[in-house]
Protein backbone atom coordinates (compact mmCIF):
# COMPACT_ATOMS: atom_id res chain seq x y z
CA UNK A 1 0.00 0.00 0.00
CA UNK A 2 2.65 2.63 -1.38
CA UNK A 3 1.86 5.97 -1.04
CA UNK A 4 0.55 7.70 -4.17
CA UNK A 5 1.82 11.73 -4.68
CA UNK A 6 0.43 14.00 -7.51
CA UNK A 7 3.59 14.90 -9.90
CA UNK A 8 3.94 19.08 -11.11
CA UNK A 9 5.50 20.46 -12.95
CA UNK A 10 7.72 23.65 -12.01
CA UNK A 11 4.66 25.89 -11.97
CA UNK A 12 2.84 23.34 -9.12
CA UNK A 13 0.47 22.23 -11.56
CA UNK A 14 -0.62 18.49 -11.21
CA UNK A 15 0.61 16.94 -14.27
CA UNK A 16 0.12 12.97 -13.33
CA UNK A 17 -0.09 10.55 -10.56
CA UNK A 18 2.37 8.26 -9.33
CA UNK A 19 3.96 6.18 -6.53
CA UNK A 20 5.81 7.75 -3.86
CA UNK A 21 9.26 5.31 -4.68
CA UNK A 22 9.17 6.48 -8.15
CA UNK A 23 8.91 9.92 -7.58
CA UNK A 24 11.66 10.27 -4.84
CA UNK A 25 13.88 7.74 -7.40
CA UNK A 26 12.95 9.91 -10.17
CA UNK A 27 13.32 13.14 -8.30
CA UNK A 28 9.89 14.21 -9.69
CA UNK A 29 8.83 17.53 -8.75
CA UNK A 30 5.49 16.81 -5.97
CA UNK A 31 3.91 18.58 -3.17
CA UNK A 32 4.58 19.05 0.78
CA UNK A 33 3.76 20.80 3.84
CA UNK A 34 5.66 21.66 6.84
CA UNK A 35 3.84 23.20 10.31
CA UNK A 36 5.87 25.24 12.33
CA UNK A 37 3.97 24.74 16.23
CA UNK A 38 4.83 28.18 18.89
CA UNK A 39 3.41 27.82 22.53
CA UNK A 40 2.58 30.95 23.94
CA UNK A 41 6.33 31.52 25.49
CA UNK A 42 7.46 32.29 21.82
CA UNK A 43 9.28 28.49 21.67
CA UNK A 44 9.44 26.47 19.19
CA UNK A 45 8.26 22.55 18.64
CA UNK A 46 11.02 20.76 16.92
CA UNK A 47 10.71 17.08 15.95
CA UNK A 48 13.69 14.70 15.79
CA UNK A 49 13.46 12.47 12.95
CA UNK A 50 12.94 8.65 13.05
CA UNK A 51 15.95 7.05 12.40
CA UNK A 52 13.93 4.48 10.27
CA UNK A 53 12.97 7.30 7.99
CA UNK A 54 14.22 7.49 4.23
CA UNK A 55 14.88 10.80 3.99
CA UNK A 56 16.36 12.98 6.53
CA UNK A 57 17.08 10.40 9.13
CA UNK A 58 17.76 11.58 13.07
CA UNK A 59 17.51 14.94 11.44
CA UNK A 60 15.76 17.91 13.46
CA UNK A 61 12.94 19.11 11.36
CA UNK A 62 9.81 21.55 11.48
CA UNK A 63 7.11 20.42 14.06
CA UNK A 64 5.43 17.97 11.66
CA UNK A 65 5.87 17.45 8.01
CA UNK A 66 4.51 14.92 5.56
CA UNK A 67 3.69 14.71 1.87
CA UNK A 68 0.71 16.18 0.00
CA UNK A 69 -1.31 12.81 -0.86
CA UNK A 70 -3.06 12.64 -4.28
CA UNK A 71 -5.68 14.71 -4.86
CA UNK A 72 -5.17 16.09 -0.94
CA UNK A 73 -4.98 19.92 -0.64
CA UNK A 74 -2.15 21.44 1.02
CA UNK A 75 -4.38 22.75 3.90
CA UNK A 76 -6.17 19.55 4.43
CA UNK A 77 -2.48 17.71 4.50
CA UNK A 78 -1.17 19.71 6.67
CA UNK A 79 -3.89 19.17 9.28
CA UNK A 80 -3.55 15.62 8.73
CA UNK A 81 0.14 15.32 9.37
CA UNK A 82 -0.69 17.03 12.40
CA UNK A 83 -2.76 14.69 13.80
CA UNK A 84 -0.51 11.50 12.73
CA UNK A 85 2.99 12.86 13.63
CA UNK A 86 2.47 14.62 17.46
CA UNK A 87 -1.53 13.98 17.47
CA UNK A 88 -2.41 17.51 17.66
CA UNK A 89 -6.04 18.78 16.13
CA UNK A 90 -6.50 22.41 15.18
CA UNK A 91 -9.69 24.28 15.82
CA UNK A 92 -8.89 26.78 13.26
CA UNK A 93 -7.59 26.80 9.86
CA UNK A 94 -3.56 27.83 10.21
CA UNK A 95 -1.89 30.21 8.97
CA UNK A 96 -0.25 30.23 5.82
CA UNK A 97 3.33 31.81 5.96
CA UNK A 98 4.93 30.93 2.72
CA UNK A 99 5.57 28.76 0.02
CA UNK A 100 9.29 26.94 -0.86
CA UNK A 101 10.02 26.37 -4.59
CA UNK A 102 10.96 22.82 -5.46
CA UNK A 103 14.70 22.08 -5.31
CA UNK A 104 17.14 20.17 -4.94
CA UNK A 105 17.35 20.99 -1.53
CA UNK A 106 13.65 20.28 -0.88
CA UNK A 107 14.18 16.94 -2.37
CA UNK A 108 11.72 18.15 -5.17
CA UNK A 109 9.00 19.16 -3.14
CA UNK A 110 6.70 22.32 -3.33
CA UNK A 111 5.86 23.26 0.11
CA UNK A 112 3.84 25.23 1.76
CA UNK A 113 4.70 26.75 5.94
CA UNK A 114 1.65 26.78 8.10
CA UNK A 115 2.10 28.34 11.53
CA UNK A 116 -0.61 27.58 14.42
CA UNK A 117 0.28 27.66 18.16
CA UNK A 118 0.04 24.84 21.49
CA UNK A 119 1.28 24.27 24.67
CA UNK A 120 1.20 20.16 24.24
CA UNK A 121 1.62 17.94 25.45
CA UNK A 122 1.89 15.57 22.51
CA UNK A 123 1.72 12.28 21.69
CA UNK A 124 4.50 11.14 19.19
CA UNK A 125 4.04 8.83 16.49
CA UNK A 126 7.54 6.30 17.05
CA UNK A 127 7.54 5.68 13.35
CA UNK A 128 8.12 8.88 12.12
CA UNK A 129 9.53 10.64 15.16
CA UNK A 130 12.47 9.73 17.78
CA UNK A 131 12.21 13.26 20.11
CA UNK A 132 10.58 16.73 20.13
CA UNK A 133 11.03 19.56 22.19
CA UNK A 134 10.76 23.05 22.40
CA UNK A 135 13.48 25.64 21.32
CA UNK A 136 13.85 29.26 21.70
CA UNK A 137 14.39 31.24 18.06
CA UNK A 138 18.04 31.35 19.45
CA UNK A 139 18.81 28.12 20.43
CA UNK A 140 17.93 27.70 16.91
CA UNK A 141 19.68 30.11 15.66
CA UNK A 142 22.94 29.60 17.97
CA UNK A 143 22.48 25.46 16.81
CA UNK A 144 21.94 26.78 13.18
CA UNK A 145 25.03 28.68 13.05
CA UNK A 146 27.13 26.12 15.05
CA UNK A 147 25.85 22.80 13.53
CA UNK A 148 23.79 23.16 10.79
CA UNK A 149 23.94 19.48 9.61
CA UNK A 150 21.90 17.89 12.40
CA UNK A 151 18.86 20.31 10.63
CA UNK A 152 17.00 18.93 7.71
CA UNK A 153 18.05 21.02 4.70
CA UNK A 154 14.34 22.07 4.18
CA UNK A 155 14.32 23.23 7.77
CA UNK A 156 17.00 25.29 7.23
CA UNK A 157 15.64 26.70 4.22
CA UNK A 158 12.38 27.42 6.27
CA UNK A 159 14.02 29.11 9.07
CA UNK A 160 16.44 31.38 7.02
CA UNK A 161 12.65 32.96 5.44
CA UNK A 162 10.38 32.92 8.61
Amino acid sequence: NEDIFDVVNAADEIIGRELRSLVHARGLRHRAVHVLVYNAAGQLFLQKRSMAKDNDPGLWDSSCSGHVDAGESYAVAAERELMEEIDLLVDEPMEELFKIEASVETGWEFAIIYRTESEGPFTLCPEEIDEGRWFSPKEIDDALAIEPEKYSPTFRLIWKRR
